[in-house]
């Protein structure tokens, strides 16, 4: 193999390094978020629930 593909092939695999590190990160921001939105909804959902147990026998 001659120096100029080793260069390209060394870049592209960079590339592809770079490439997959973004698109991770960008997959950790939006559980993140998702995340936060479900922990809102549960605060505000019925806030009352499950304070008190109701028992019969």
């Amino acid at each position: 193999m001659d120096i100029a593909a080793a260069s390209i092939t060394m870049h592209q695999n960079s590339l592809a390094l770079a490439t997959s590190i973004r698109v991770m990160s960008i997959a950790k921001d939006q559980a993140t978020q998702q995340g936060q939105n479900l922990v809102q909804m549960l605060q505000s959902a019925q806030p009352h629930l499950g304070q008190s147990i109701d028992l019969r026998v």
